[in-house]
């Protein structure tokens, strides 16, 4: 299994790029995202990889972050979504915008990405709510995602390690906001949320 790749930057395509890891040349397809990020070629870059291994076939897909690589293997574990699409998504979308895009529900965000219909967005939305760790504080209509290093992030973190699932902890921790207000304490937060979670 190859997880990560550190040489330089050989050649690029518009789906691919070749890295020189010591004389040997890997080819890894990638986002288009990815491929922007990489620089010149000569230049040292590092690749986080997914070894995707079928019976004919054996691909490497590279990713400039290890958050972006997880993404492409929680879109990958939805029915219909093949590496192809997945790294279509990751093109049309960061990884931020992808995560604001699921807590919400937002399905027309995530059918930006080429190749990507309404039925496949909404059933990727749906599965991956709950995998993603999908936070949302307040009415799911407002979309409001929690702002990372806030206390409410703090708190629904805090949950998530208890074992509450991501929908069960978001929901607790926005009551306890909604009941204690914007400027309580962590302590108070978590104490309040896990009394509201075990209602």
């Amino acid at each position: 299994m190859i997880a990560k790749l550190r040489g330089l930057l050989d050649s690029f395509g518009a789906d691919h790029a070749v890295i020189d890891v010591q004389g040997v040349g890997y080819l890894a397809f990638a986002s288009s995202r990815t491929l922007s990020q990489l620089g010149a070629i000569g230049d040292e870059v590092v690749l986080h990889t997914e070894m995707l291994v079928s019976e004919d076939d054996i691909r490497l897909i590279g990713f400039t972050s290890a958050e972006e690589r997880d993404w492409f293997r929680l879109l990958t574990s939805v029915q219909g979504v093949g590496a192809r699409v997945a790294l279509a998504i990751l093109s049309a979308l960061t990884a931020d915008e992808l995560h604001r895009a699921i807590a919400s529900g937002d399905n027309a965000m995530v059918a930006r990405a080429q190749g990507v219909g309404p039925k496949l967005a909404q059933r990727i939305v749906n599965e991956l709510k709950d995998k993603a760790g999908g936070v949302v504080l307040g009415p799911a209509a407002t979309g409001a995602a929690v702002p990372a290093g806030s206390h409410a992030a703090d708190a629904v973190s805090a949950l998530l390690n208890l074992g509450f699932r991501p929908a069960e902890a978001s929901g607790a921790v926005a009551k306890a906001e909604a009941e204690l207000g914007p400027e309580a304490s962590l302590d108070a937060l978590v104490r309040t949320a896990l009394k509201k979670a075990a209602r």
